[in-house]
């Protein structure tokens, strides 16, 4: 049963390490890190990493640097 706010498991959309890398215009040796670190959830399937496309989404969000204006 999802949590609130999460969204069932039929819905959820998987990107693979390649597409999550394209997303983020980085490598995926830095997407492989951040799996391996825990900052960026993913399944494994065989011998690859499957990550939620939210996650992706979440993890820029939560990452953005915004500028202050004083």
């Amino acid at each position: 049963m999802a949590e609130a706010g999460e969204r069932p498991l039929n819905e959820v959309q998987f990107l693979t390490v390649a597409e999550v890398a394209s997303v983020m215009r980085v490598s995926k040796m830095t997407v492989y890190r951040l799996v391996h670190s825990g900052h960026l959830p993913a399944i494994r399937v065989g011998r690859s990493f499957r990550v939620p496309e939210q996650a992706v989404h979440e993890y820029l969000r939560d990452s953005y640097v915004g500028v202050e204006t004083a």
